[in-house]
């Protein structure tokens, strides 16, 4: 059994052993201690990577290692990590482990909440590491799947119109994308046999024809966007999370999210490079609509989970915006926010079913001054919208002016317009931000009711705190991970730039 495989396996047998549990407290307890380990496999992979690296391995990807599923198709599950890679896989261990603690109250199916949160993120992790377009799309379906259940009997409000919404717009995306795959294995070099192949590795050395590309690039690029919240494919982002459990809303907007994302460069704009720079104006436009759409949207909304989930489109679209800019400092960003949206989207989310769970509201004018009566949720939601609207010190700053940077080095006229759309999402990210923390958190309490609150919890101070000082260290000490994403990022650009013209 190669490491990698680990983060595949470790999920399967919390689920086996969630199976034979007892109650809903061995079922949390075993959850907790199988999403604990892969937490703590995440952090020994990022240990074992830097070790690499500094010891010279200068390979392109590590740790792989390649088993053959179907010769006659090729179809093989191929596995490996670089620093991108490796960056996903950790912002998913860290996610998963605090999303068991932020629903460590359900009571409802217990066993099959965790059972169906569990299997996502083993997905999300076959995902991550898959090298095989075939077997990466098939993590992919299974990190997809289980949303329907999570928010169709676990969620709340119009949950089934939500859920169903979600699905039917994910699985539409998902229908564009295997045609697109199959598009790029079709053109694909052929090997000794005369059989195309799924690996990424080797579909890259060949020359995938530019007419080809024309017509599968938009696709798979289409295809990965809707689950990035590509406009106008949005929609079912707010619904889905203002429908969503806590655990459920933390997961999808903070990794699961980041497929579409890391999908679209590592699959659309990697192996299709001339496609991309053709028809990136295009994809620009509609990226930098998400990137503005979203953050207005936002400021209109008075339910907490719909202003965060207006948030995410306008976040992810930035993601979108900067990898289609194709040059290494964007790209660069791009890794750096996706990383910092999941964890701060994931952070809102904790908290704002901590605070709904205590109020039974989500209408901010239905609240105020908790800032007196939960201080320590009130602090952290400080942090997590300071770290949203890009505050120096903290996460969000440094992955936004990274991409602003790069997408400023593009020099037509075009890319520095929609440049300065871009950047004009921080204004008005400010302008929503400010606004809740100071309806919500500060002044008289509107509901007398609120004044007996209890403050979080242990298991809530645990979840939070592993997010709150994880955005606070990419904020401060940004260099380490910013290098480890750049040594994976220039080789990929290396290969991207001799196709560009």
């Amino acid at each position: 059994m190669d490491f990698l495989s680990l983060f595949v396996l470790i999920p399967v047998l919390t689920i086996v052993a969630i199976f034979f549990s007892q109650s809903n407290q061995q079922t949390r307890i075993i959850s907790a201690v199988g999403m604990s380990i892969q937490f703590i496999l995440s952090m020994v992979l990022v240990y074992l990577y830097l070790a690499e690296r500094k010891a010279g391995n200068t390979a392109e990807m590590l740790f792989t290692s390649s088993y053959m599923w179907f010769p006659s198709l090729n179809i093989g599950y191929n596995v490996g990590v670089d620093g991108i890679s490796v960056a996903m896989v950790a912002l998913t261990g860290i996610i998963i482990f605090t999303g068991v603690f932020a629903s460590w109250n359900i009571e409802y199916l217990s066993k099959e909440f965790f059972i169906s949160l569990i299997l996502l993120s083993g997905g999300v992790f076959g995902f991550f590491i898959s090298l095989d377009l075939f077997t990466m799309f098939l993590f992919y379906e299974v990190a997809v799947i289980p949303m329907y259940l999570l928010i169709g009997i676990w969620g709340s409000g119009p949950k089934e119109y939500s859920a169903m919404k979600l699905t039917l717009m994910l699985m539409g995306g998902s229908a564009v994308l295997l045609v697109g795959i199959l598009g790029i294995y079709f053109n694909s070099p052929v090997d000794a046999n005369g059989i195309h192949t799924f690996n990424m590795s080797d579909i890259v050395k060949g020359t995938m024809p530019i007419e080809a590309q024309r017509i599968f690039f938009p696709l798979t690029f289409v295809g990965f966007g809707i689950l990035g919240a590509l406009f106008p494919f949005h929609t079912w982002s707010p619904d889905g999370h203002a429908s969503a459990p806590t655990a459920v809303s933390m997961l999808h907007a903070g990794v699961l999210m980041k497929l579409g994302g890391y999908g679209a460069f590592r699959v659309a704009v990697y192996l299709m490079p001339e496609a991309a720079h053709e028809q990136a104006w295009f994809f620009l436009i509609l990226t930098g609509a998400s990137t503005v759409y979203g953050a207005f949207g936002a400021i209109f909304q008075k339910d907490l989970k719909y202003i965060n989930a207006y948030s995410s489109v306008s976040h992810c679209g930035l993601i979108l915006f900067a990898v289609l800019m194709m040059n290494q400092t964007a790209l660069n960003g791009a890794v750096l926010q996706m990383i910092s949206h999941g964890l701060m989207t994931a952070l809102f989310f904790a908290l704002i079913g901590m605070i709904y769970g205590r109020t039974h509201t989500r209408m901010i004018n239905e609240m105020g001054g908790l800032m007196k009566v939960m201080p320590f949720l009130s602090v952290v939601y400080v942090i997590a919208g300071f770290a949203s609207l890009g505050l120096p010190g903290l996460s969000g700053f440094v992955a936004e002016m990274t991409i602003f940077f790069g997408a400023w080095q593009e020099n037509d006229t075009l890319h520095r317009v929609l440049t300065i759309i871009a950047i004009s999402s921080i204004v008005i990210t400010a302008v929503y931000i400010l606004r809740v923390v100071g309806t919500l958190l500060y002044g008289k309490i509107n509901d007398k009711h609120h004044e007996e609150l209890s403050d979080a919890v242990w298991y809530e101070k645990l979840s939070t705190g592993v997010l709150v000082l994880s955005i606070a260290a990419i904020g401060v000490a940004p260099y380490w991970l910013s290098e480890m994403i750049n040594a994976s990022i220039a080789p990929l650009m290396k290969e991207i730039s001799q196709f560009l013209h």
